[in-house]
């Protein structure tokens, strides 16, 4: 019997023994939850909300939290090099930058990026990468035809190209003024630099009259289409998929004959070895699955441009054709084709 009671108390000891361990090991947990192993500062254009997205979710699965500082343009080229000639054991630099192809194309012509090569950005198309591995576009948002379903079954044919949206006379069209954002300007810059500029003046001068509003958001073209005060509208595809997800009655057509996109990229700032490594991880898994999912949980709704993903291989659109010739106006053209197309086409 003595022999059993021995037996029962050292079993029991051990059993204590293991609680107590696990509950060691949960006040340890707890007092590690919310302290990332390592931090990374970035710059970018992006709204907050899209950027704390990722930086949440990257820190629940990595346990390496990103700081975003949302500037303009302007202030992130200035930042970086201010940045570049700072001592960086004094002032707090960036690792990295993640904002769109036009911002991270005038970072690299500064010399202001540390180029890099993965796996995984090795296998995104060159369209959407620099050359020379200085940024690597993560996901597009193309310009689309988001046309309501009662008035795809009202009409023979549906307009596939620009010329064919210019020409119908009948279709009221929805459409984001030039002026408003850089996502409706960038239309018309690639459409004069695949077009040429009288043809797209005469595409443009087509579509005014049937114009409902020059709206100043990117949704609200999308918006009037999927409530019927509009038939036809020319809207990024990230809008019009959050609408259809919410069950307006919405279809897309991509012109056949190219459309423009704004391409949104990482680029690394940093030449440290240790935080090169960390922001390299990060701009791959940008790139992933994972990073598509959580936006798309929060109603971000855009184009991966990895052909590994399964948000890659499952996108509907295989016969979206993109602009080819994307050329590099200065500001000064850029400001003459808007003053143009207020002159010759809205109000003239």
């Amino acid at each position: 019997m003595r022999r059993y009671t021995i037996l029962l108390l050292t079993g029991f000891m051990l059993i204590l023994a293991a609680l107590s361990g696990a509950a060691f090991t949960v006040d340890a947990d707890k007092k590690n939850f919310g302290v990332p192993s390592q931090e990374l500062l970035a710059y970018t254009t992006l709204p907050a909300e899209t950027v704390s997205i990722l930086s949440e979710n990257y820190e629940r699965e990595k346990n390496i939290r990103v700081n975003f500082v949302p500037l303009n343009q302007k202030e992130l080229i200035q930042k970086l090099r201010d940045d570049a000639v700072s001592d960086p054991t004094v002032v707090k630099t960036a690792d990295l930058i993640l904002t769109d192809s036009k911002t991270l194309s005038t970072a690299a012509d500064f010399d202001l990026l540390t180029p890099y090569i993965s796996e995984t950005n090795d296998a995104v198309k060159n369209n959407f990468k620099d050359a020379y591995d200085r940024w690597i576009g993560v996901w597009y948002d193309p310009i689309i035809f988001c046309i309501n379903r009662d008035y795809l079954r009202q009409i023979r044919s549906i307009p596939t190209t620009w010329e064919e949206l210019a020409e119908d006379t009948k279709a009221r069209i929805g459409i984001t003024d030039f002026l408003a954002a850089d996502a409706s300007s960038n239309l018309m810059f690639q459409m004069i630099g695949n077009f040429g500029d009288d043809k797209t003046y005469e595409i443009l001068s087509g579509i005014h009259p049937r114009v409902v509003q020059y709206a100043k958001y990117l949704s609200n073209p999308v918006r009037q289409s999927g409530m019927g005060e509009a038939d036809i509208s020319i809207a990024v595809e990230s809008e019009t998929l959050r609408y259809m997800q919410n069950h307006y009655p919405l279809k897309i057509i991509y012109p056949e004959d190219g459309t423009a996109c704004i391409i949104t990229g990482v680029g690394i700032a940093t030449t440290d070895k240790k935080k090169n490594l960390a922001a390299a991880k990060f701009a791959d898994w940008l790139l992933s699955d994972d990073a598509q999912i959580s936006l798309q949980k929060n109603g971000f709704y855009f184009l991966s441009t990895n052909p590994q993903t399964l948000a890659y291989k499952t996108f509907a659109g295989k016969n979206l054709v993109l602009f080819k010739n994307n050329p590099k106006f200065t500001e000064q053209q850029r400001h003459e084709f808007l003053d143009r197309w207020v002159k010759d086409v809205r109000f003239k």
